[in-house]
């Protein structure tokens, strides 16, 4: 049973950013301590890993801290706290900063200063980006930075299954517990089969997005929600899952999962969206054409396809310098060359379609990443820190992603020593189950929920779509509960359980939203 001062649950921008800082804090005293880091496969794989456009700071003085807020506001709806929107926005600065002193390289003009980007949404010049690349250049310079240290232990493979409280004491929790704190967490080696406890003072969830609950997301597979639905099921406080944010322009690939996304960015550049007529029609729902914020875009798109019986649009760069395309978007470019035969320079132009991109709620905590629980923090997507309210603005979740694992950071030195850990946790318990025969349930299950979600609780939404599909997940969920209870733990077993845990998540917050904001869209809301 190992004990750890530091368990990070997730390898993306989140959990290696706060993992690098309490590193070099206690190097720095010459203090030893112990820190695991945890990764349901590869160190490198990560949602931070794909994110393309880029990562928003105010960074020349034609721009200002006061119109990167207002520019977030706007697009979340004026859902947004803007207490933390002013923290994420005048704080970004220093933390981009830190970014480039561990290594990470932003792509610079031919006079040395940094080659500023828009995206939709945003009034001033502030994404910085690396290619369309920019979260796997991000990722490389963090792992390099945390496997400098010695004090760092790297578990991949490993597959966090549930947080270990009170209730494993024999406490009964409630939501409303104000003493309820985490001790670590059972954890799935893959190599053994075996579940493992890992005792920590604290813990950080990192984990990412939840992409894998719809049939099309730009979400890598690993993206199953896990680390909202071990919070949830500790009795941690999750809010806004109504707001998921639909990219307007991921790759039309029919059956691709996860779909290529073309980035904001493009748009940003010059690109334009188009009918198969090569008529344009963003016009028709925003001033602001293909750069509004992503939830109009996306609403625009499956409003034109609906309306014309298509499976998507387009997105023209035909018209764009070829050269110059080439060099900001060579991933994107080759993609399409390679994968669809598409010059989409010369005379082609880019088949797109909305998908599952980022959820704006989460795991609730305060300003210093804290949850309902304590001595448990959350940071990154899982997170919801108030930021996004209604709609992300683009390239802010990499920029909220290290301001909160800056602040979870500060605020863990300052607790740390206060949650001793008891000498009575007892280990996983698995007696009288055995290894599941009809692994296509899984499979069968896993698929159906895909379709739920897609077809009832996607860009625009009922209150009937909403009632059937959270009967139909009501099935589902009392299914797998039997073969759960019967099953030793895999990974597909656990990832459609904690699916089950977002997508009634997802579902119930939608119900309970009665005003069209943002992301969240109910015909039935119309008045």
């Amino acid at each position: 049973m190992p004990k750890y001062d530091f368990l990070v649950i997730g390898s993306g921008i989140a959990g290696l950013s706060y993992t690098a800082k309490l590193a070099q804090h206690f190097e720095d005293k010459g203090q030893d301590v112990k820190i695991a880091i945890l990764t349901k496969t590869i160190a490198e794989e990560s949602n931070t890993k794909y994110a393309q456009g880029g990562i928003a700071t105010v960074w020349n003085e034609e721009d200002s801290f006061q119109k990167h807020i207002e520019d977030t506001m706007i697009a979340g709806d004026f859902l947004s706290d803007r207490h933390v929107v002013e923290i994420v926005v005048k704080e970004a600065p220093e933390r981009l900063q830190e970014l480039i002193d561990y290594g990470t390289e932003f792509d610079k003009k031919q006079d040395g200063s940094y080659d500023l980007v828009k995206e939709g949404g945003h009034s001033d010049f502030r994404i910085l980006h690396h290619k369309d690349s920019t979260g796997n250049e991000i990722e490389r310079a963090l792992l390099a930075k945390v496997k400098s240290f010695k004090s760092v232990d790297f578990f991949t493979h490993y597959f966090a299954i549930d947080l270990i409280t009170q209730h494993h004491l024999g406490v009964k929790l409630t939501k409303d517990t104000p003493d309820k704190r985490c001790f670590g967490a059972y954890v799935l080696n893959t190599y053994t089969g075996k579940v493992e406890t890992f005792l920590s003072k604290t813990t950080l969830l990192a984990t990412g997005g939840i992409g894998q609950v719809y049939q099309s997301t730009t979400n890598p597979t690993i993206a199953t929600g896990d680390g909202i639905s071990m919070a949830y099921r500790a009795k941690a406080l999750v809010t806004g899952m109504e707001f998921i944010q639909f990219h307007p322009t991921s790759l039309y690939q029919p059956g691709k999962k996860p779909s290529f996304l073309i980035s904001e960015a493009v748009r940003g550049h010059g690109g334009i969206l188009k009918n198969k007529d090569e008529s344009t029609f963003m016009e028709k729902y925003d001033p602001r054409l293909s750069l509004a914020p992503r939830d109009i875009v996306a609403r625009a798109i499956d409003s034109e396809m609906k309306k014309n019986g298509v499976d998507h649009v387009y997105l023209d760069t035909r018209h764009l310098e070829a050269e110059d395309f080439k060099h900001h978007f060579p991933m994107i470019y080759s993609y399409c060359k390679d994968n669809l035969g598409l010059d989409i320079t010369g005379n082609d132009m880019i088949p797109v379609v909305p998908a599952q991109h980022y959820l704006c709620g989460g795991i609730k905590v305060n300003e210093w990443g804290q949850t309902t629980i304590n001595f448990l923090y959350a940071a990154g997507e899982c997170s919801s820190t108030g930021l996004h309210g209604a709609n992300r603005l683009a390239s802010n979740s990499l920029l909220e992603a290290i301001v909160y694992a800056d602040r979870a950071f500060l605020k863990t030195i300052e607790e740390f020593g206060n949650n001793p850990l008891p000498d009575n946790i007892p280990d996983w318990n698995d007696e009288g189950t055995t290894h599941p025969e009809e692994l296509v349930l899984v499979t069968e299950m896993t698929r159906e929920l895909e379709s739920i979600m897609s077809n009832y609780v996607g860009i625009v939404r009922t209150n009937r779509r909403l009632k059937r599909a959270y009967d139909r997940l009501e099935l589902i969920f009392i299914e797998h509960e039997e073969l759960y209870r019967q099953s030793k733990v895999s990974v597909r077993i656990c990832e459609l359980r904690n699916m089950i845990n977002v997508a009634y998540l997802i579902i119930k917050q939608a119900i309970a939203q009665k005003e069209n904001r943002g992301l969240h869209y109910n015909l039935d809301n119309i008045k």
